[in-house]
Formats: structure tokens, sequence, C-alpha cells
């Protein structure tokens, strides 16, 4: 060991010692800041599902492949940290002697062979991601915008770098004759060590230099625990590990919302008491624990941000950001709360003045600032933030480590309608008519079945008709609102039609409760609930046929949160079948073009997409002429989230932005599967000035034009 050996090895180590006590500080903190949130035990159950799930999304990239290049990119640079780590234990042997390697396995042909190829395939990743970043630098709609910058720079050039000496450190072998693996095995390695010098203690030096570009990133990160960019290669296994429905294939929309909870249990509105139970989050420790590791997760890189309709129409609402703020805020408060500061559910300090006494000022100003508040307020989220979501679930189906976006935005929300009763104003009058009339318009209970006035044939109700195989679920806006009135006659004509079994409810029907849970006012929900499903034990209702993708996500998903479990199909879903069983069969193809807007309560959130274009193509000539955010990726109408009914006053109107998109295609016809969709696409036609060359109608309406030519 000679003199430049000496001098590596103790600079080696003593990084080696700063980097390690360094990151285990920092990953107490994370540890501890996450251990502030509430209780949600069901993230434990199913160990046997949740690994497998981890495995195949993190392995296989399941999320990140759906961006193609980019997905394989980052696969391939996520496969050289995991399997190129060995190299950084290696060059602490490569410090002491130049000539040495990895332990046993470090003169292995197969060793050589992938560690290389790894390599440059990981150098080729890493290099393509680089220029996207860039490239999307100059975009209009960056999805990087307000990301920190400097901790993504780092990183790619951690990346970088030590790709780079783990090759001149091959190379210094091979230019010093030292190297025993073959050229065709490590071709890059021979090439960079036929141009070099045969420096002796070149690969020492290199080694020292890896170790200190690999202890550096170490030395930062722990230094920035916030750090999610390079924490997410970490906290990424855990928070996939215990994502909410881990049953699910990755990608798939949230369905059900989570239940209000307190201290880890659904909360019973009976006995619940706002000074004992919490209602909503008020405070970023009400959050649960998986919520702020869906917080310390998040990898800042903004593809939830390039998906959101609030965002894309000039919102204030970007769901990264929104993650970033909650983050950021946790951590400046952590100092506080881990001295036991904190307010109990009466709004009283829960730390004696002892307690709080060493605390930093800095995190004693951070407990005072409101989670939701404005700008002059020093809010850590705007109201106009909170209240632009549509819930579309674009965020969470685009989030490569399955953040919950959605639950944490109706969490807030919940608080804020039911403890602070602050919500946009217009929003009021439709939670009085739930109330008091059962249906958000405020219609006349006895005006539900008005639909069914001049059908040729008679519409069966539950209660004159005591056997049925469906319940034909109308919905509110099937029975009050005149578009969506035409698709409830079709539908009832196609069942008719094709002789299915059916019943309505009529006046025994009422609202789901959809637009009040998604306002975050679960109280309302609960009520409509509770007796939607009595009505429904009562009639003994086992299968329900819905046209709402909104009645069909709460039928399906929710209510069985209280109790009810029925088979729920969605009526593109239905009539699918009743045209594949010859049931019903297209005789007059519609031309002029079609193209098909996915409702996102039935695609993103229920994954039905395949339905309503089986239905469009055995009704149409020429094929679906699909937008170009279709599927997973279809831009919302901007309904959802109770959006319906409130004023859209921010930006460009989010059913605007998605009419000019389904105009684009030229297609004469808009198809639709939902009334909340209907109205938005047609209202957005109609300001375009474009109702006397375009048409939207429901996917029903189109399959009955093509059974008899009417309607």
């Amino acid at each position: 060991m000679g003199i430049a050996q000496i001098v590596a090895t103790v600079l080696a180590g003593a990084v080696t010692i700063v980097a390690v006590v360094l990151a285990v500080r920092a990953v107490l903190t994370i540890t501890s800041v996450i251990r502030q949130g509430k209780p949600d035990p069901a993230r434990f159950e199913d160990p046997k599902t949740r690994t497998k799930t981890m495995l195949v999304e993190t392995l296989g990239h399941t999320r990140m492949l759906k961006w193609s290049a980019i997905g394989a990119a980052h696969w391939l640079v996520m496969v050289s940290f995991m399997i190129l780590f060995l190299l950084v234990v290696e060059a602490y042997f490569e410090v002491v002697d130049p000539e040495a390697g990895l332990p046993i396995i470090g003169h292995w042909l197969i060793f050589g062979f992938v560690t290389e190829w790894i390599g440059i395939l990981g150098l080729a990743g890493i290099l393509y991601l680089i220029f996207v970043r860039q490239r999307s630098n100059r975009s209009p709609k960056n999805r990087f915008l307000g990301s920190t910058w400097w901790q993504a720079y780092f990183v790619e050039a951690v990346i970088l770098g030590v790709l780079a000496c783990g090759f001149l450190i091959r190379g210094f072998k091979v230019a010093t004759d030292h190297f025993e693996y073959a050229v065709w095995a490590t071709p890059l390695s021979h090439a960079i060590g036929n141009v070099l010098p045969a420096w002796e203690d070149g690969g020492t030096w290199t080694a020292l230099v890896k170790i200190f570009i690999s202890m550096g990133w170490l030395i930062t990160i722990a230094l920035n625990p916030t750090m999610g960019v390079a924490w997410h290669r970490f906290l990424a296994f855990f928070n996939i590990f215990f994502k909410r429905a881990p049953e699910k294939p990755a990608g798939s929309g949230m369905g059900a919302l989570r239940p209000m909870m307190s201290q880890g249990k659904p909360l019973d509105f009976e006995e619940a008491d706002p000074e004992k139970d919490q209602f909503g989050v008020a405070q970023v420790e009400q959050f649960t624990w998986k919520g702020l590791l869906d917080f310390s997760t998040c990898t800042e890189c903004g593809r939830c941000q390039s998906q959101c309709p609030a965002w894309n129409t000039a919102k204030p609402l970007s769901p990264k950001l929104l993650v970033l703020s909650l983050r950021d805020h946790a951590y400046a408060k952590a100092p506080y709360l881990l001295a036991g500061g904190g307010l109990d559910l009466t709004g009283e300090e829960k730390a004696t003045e002892e307690q709080l006494k060493g605390v930093d000022v800095l995190a004693l100003a951070e407990k005072d600032r409101p989670l939701i508040g404005t700008e002059d307020e020093n809010g850590v989220i705007d109201p106009d933030v909170l209240w632009s979501c549509t819930t579309c679930g674009a965020c969470v189906e685009q989030c490569p480590v399955d953040i919950e976006h959605i639950d944490h935005i109706v969490d807030m929300r919940r608080y804020q309608v039911l403890i602070e009763s602050s919500f946009p104003s217009e929003a009021g009058v439709m939670l009085r008519n739930l109330e008091n009339k059962g249906n958000p318009w405020g219609a006349p209970q006895n005006t539900r079945e008005d639909w069914t006035k001049g059908l040729d044939f008679e519409v069966p109700r539950v209660g004159e008709k005591e056997d049925f195989e469906y319940l034909f679920w109308v919905g509110c806006a099937g029975a009050f609102e005149d578009r969506a009135k035409k698709t409830t006659r079709a539908v009832a004509k196609l069942l008719h039609e094709a002789g299915v079994d059916y019943a309505i409810l009529g006046e025994g029907e009422t609202c789901t409760g959809d637009p009040a849970r998604r306002i975050g006012n679960e109280f309302v929900f609960q009520m409509l609930a509770q007796q939607n499903v009595e009505t429904l034990q009562e009639a003994n209702v086992k299968k329900i046929v819905a046209t709402c993708p909104h009645c069909f996500n709460t039928l399906g998903n929710e209510y069985e949160q209280l109790g009810l479990k029925v088979e729920v199909v969605h009526h593109t879903q239905l009539l699918a079948h009743l045209v594949a069983t010859g049931k019903l069969t297209p005789v007059q193809p519609v031309d002029g073009g079609v193209t098909y807007h996915d409702p996102c309560y039935l695609g993103r959130h229920n994954r039905v997409f395949d339905a309503p274009r089986e239905v469009l193509g055995s009704a149409i000539e020429g094929g679906i002429q699909e937008m170009p955010r279709n599927s997973e990726r279809s831009f919302c109408c901007g309904a959802g989230g109770a959006r319906m009914w409130m004023e859209e006053k921010i930006g460009k109107r989010i059913n605007v932005e998605r009419t000019e998109e389904a105009l684009s295609t030229g297609a004469k016809t808009i198809a639709v599967g939902c009334p909340f969709c209907y109205t938005m696409i047609g209202d957005g036609v109609t300001g375009k000035g474009e109702q006397e060359n375009v048409e939207v109608v429901d996917v029903a309406t189109v399959l009955l034009r093509s059974l008899k030519q009417e309607v």
C-alpha cells in the first residue's frame, strides 16, 4: 500500500463515517415525522398481496412504462442504481489497492459483463432523462414547473458522475494490465483503457472521487430530508406497499373515497362528538401516517401536474405543488410536534411551556399557519387550490409512487365544510337541495318519473313488480335534467327492446350522495346513503344498471362501506353484452364520424374503457375518431368533485378545453357516457357556436339510432 492508497483510504473512511451518521439521523427524522400521523390499521392487511404489488410496480415499472421511452430510461437508471451499488462497495477495496476488486464475485466474468452493460444502459438512460428535462424547460406546460431545480440537477449529476467514474476505474485497470474481463464482455471499459495512461494510482484516486460523489450525495440528502427526488428511491417501496388498494392493477383509479376516519376507525355520525372525534383534517398532523408518507415520497416529477385539468386550464391547483406544500409544512412544524406540541380537538395547546421552551422559533411560527388560508392569512393551501379539484383521478392514475391526492384533498374539504362551514357559496344551494329535496337540483320528488311519459310501453316499478333481474337506477340527472332524460329514455327503450327484466324505484329513489361526499359534506352523504341502502335491501336488489358513472361508482364502491353488496354495471356494459349476445342488433350504422369522451368516474376510476367503445363500434361506420387524450388519460369535463354546482371563475373553463379537443377530431357526433359530461360538453359545443354542426349524445342514443333510426 503506497502513500496514495493510505491517504485515499483515510479520506474515504472519514467521509463515509460522516455520511452514515447524518443518514441515520435523517432516517430517524423522516420516520419520526411520519409517525406523527393518525393510525391507519387497514394498511397492514394482506401483506402477501401488498408485497407482490410492490415488486410488480417497482421492478416491473408498470406505472412509468406508460410513458414508454421515459419509463424505460428511468427503469435502466433504477436498475443501475441498485446493481451498481456493488461497484461503489468495490471502490472501497480499490482505494486500498487499485488492482483489487469485489471479494468473491468481483472476478466472475458474469459480474463484469452484467455491470458493464448495466452501466452502459444506465448512462444512456440518465443522458436521455437529462435531455427530457432540458426539453421540458422550454415547454409552456412544463411538468417540472415548481419542482426544486437544484436537487434534480444534483441527482442527475451524481448518477452521471458515479457511472463515469466506474468506467474510468476499469479503464485504468485496462491501461495498467490489471483487468481480468474479456473485451467482448466489457467493450467500453477496454475502449476507455486504450486511451488512458498507465497510471498505477489512477484507479485509487478515481475510486476516491467515486466515493466522494456517492457520500456527497448521501450527505446532501441527509441534510435535506424533504428532498423527495432522492429519498423516493427508498420510500417508494414502502409507499407502494401501503397503497390503499393493493389488489388493483397499477394505474387503477381510486373508485371509492376513504370514509371519514377518527383514530383509525370509520366515524359513526350517530355517536360522533366534534370535541372527541376528528372531522376531516384541520392540521397537517391529522393526516394519517400514510398521508405523511405520501408527502415524503413525492418525486417532484410533475406527472400529476401535467395531467391535471385544473392546472391545464390556468387554475391554481397543481397536485404536485399541493403535496410539496404539505410536505414542507409538515417537516417545518415537526420540531414543535416532536416536542409534544399540537392542538387538541377543542383547539387547546397540548404542550406545556416547559416542553416548548427549546423549540426553534421557525417551527413555532409554522404551527400558527392555518392549513387552509389565503396568502394574506399565511395559509399552507389556498382555498382556490382546494376547491379547484374535480376529483377526476388523473393525478392518482399517473403518480408512479401511488400518492393518494384525492383522499387528502377531500379530507381537508371535510373539515372546511363540516366544522368551518367554509366552501363556495353557490354549492350551499346544492347541499340544501340534497337535504330537503333529495336531489341537487331541488326538483319535486313527485316528478322523478316524468321521463316515462310518452313512452309506448310501461316502465315496470319496484313494488308493482316483485321479481326482476336489474334495478334501473335512473339517478337525479337522468330523472330531472332535460338532456340526461333523453339518455334515460333511450336506455329504457333498449332494455325493453332486448327483453331485459328490470324495474325502477321511481319516487323511492333519492340522490346517492356523490356530490355531497366529494364536496366534503360526509354527514349529508351518510344520510342519503343510509336511506338508499335501506330501500335497496327492502327491494331485495341483486343487480343494478346505472347511466351515471357517479351513481355507478357510489353504489358499487362506496355503499359497500355501509353494508350493501350488489352487482352494479354501467349501462354501456350491459348494452355491450346485449349486442354481443345478439339481443340488440344494429342494422343501420351511424355515419358522419364519432368521437368518444371517457367519463372520469367510468373510465379512470373504474377502468371501464372497452364497453362504450364496443357499443359504438357496432353502431357506427369507420371506427371511433379518438381524441389525443383518451382512456386512462382522458381529460375531465370539469363537473366532478361537486364542481357541477360551483362557478368556474379562474382561468379557462375545463369543459371548453375538452370540447375544443373533441371538435379537433372533425367528428360530427361526440358520444358520452355520463349525464354530467353530456351537460358540460354540450354547453361547450354551444359556447363554440358549433351546435348546428356537431351533436353531443349518449352512447345509448347512438346505439338506438342504429337500431331504429329514431331519437
